[in-house]
């Protein structure tokens, strides 16, 4: 099954997700746990819970993705900002057994002037922390496209976290297009290589999830920003290979291309028309 949606706004809750994620043809959706720029969660209603788990079995419905809010910065040089991240993150992923076997994506953070290997330490750290044992979510490391001081913005970088992690089975992998095109890999030009890169260096099964977003930037600018498919410096073409390639075709796919909802039904069905 082609697995495929769109970035939705969570404030009528799960059900309403849902219903508007199928009103534009996606059979998935991601979503903000809460305020993207940070703050308290809504607090969750156990009979959209109920509904939503109905209806996503109905229609046989894929994986959807949590996203943590951007302000969250599990390396920051501020014990009170990796602290605010830290608690964050643990109730993300407490709520989130309440819709069980999904997944839950967040930015590793930025070193801001510590050096990587500290902010990698500071990351694993926080992460053996928070993940528990009989949890159901997968937690994703985002690719990052590597402006600033962000962690992430190479595949060695994201193996490093993850072998600092005592419940490794819990981790896994998102790829964004834009962000890993701005980060310097050539999927416009060699994606089979790329791929083989992913897998020798972190290993193709800890990838679970792709965000799928063109580039206003070219290959290796690290500046990251995201453009509607089609219209960036990746093209098309390059989004056809992708949903077709045998190692990335059955995975969920995301976009969170600068569109409203008519946009986003646009690229869903540009893609599906050209799903092989």
């Amino acid at each position: 099954m082609f697995v495929i949606g769109s970035h939705l706004s969570s404030s009528k809750g799960y059900t309403a997700m849902l219903e508007t994620a199928l009103s534009i043809g996606a059979n998935t959706f991601q979503f903000f746990t809460r305020n993207p720029r940070g703050g308290a969660a809504k607090p969750l209603d156990d009979a959209d819970i109920a509904l939503f788990l109905e209806r996503a079995k109905e229609e046989k419905f894929g994986t959807i993705l949590a996203h943590a809010p951007y302000t969250l910065n599990l390396c920051s040089a501020k014990e009170d900002v990796r602290e605010f991240a830290q608690n964050t993150m643990k109730d993300d992923l407490l709520r989130l057994e309440q819709t069980p076997n999904q997944m839950y994506n967040f930015h590793p953070g930025s070193h801001v002037g510590q050096g990587e290997e500290t902010g990698i330490e500071l990351i694993a750290n926080a992460l053996n922390s928070v993940l528990f044992e009989d949890m159901t979510t997968t937690v994703l490391l985002e690719t990052m496209a590597g402006k600033g001081s962000e962690i992430g913005r190479s595949f060695e970088e994201l193996r490093a976290i993850i072998d600092r992690v005592d419940l490794q089975d819990k981790m896994g992998v998102c790829l964004d297009t834009c962000h890993v095109s701005d980060g310097g890999y050539d999927i416009v030009n060699d994606l089979d290589g790329v791929l083989d890169e992913f897998d020798r260096v972190i290993g193709i099964g800890r990838l679970k999830a792709l965000h799928l977003n063109d580039s206003k930037n070219p290959l290796g600018a690290h500046k990251d920003r995201h453009e509607k498919i089609g219209e960036g410096y990746l093209g098309v073409e390059t989004f056809v290979s992708i949903i077709n390639h045998p190692k990335l075709k059955d995975l969920p796919m995301f976009l969170e291309t600068p569109n409203e909802l008519d946009g986003y039904a646009a690229e869903i069905a540009l893609l599906k028309s050209n799903r092989r």
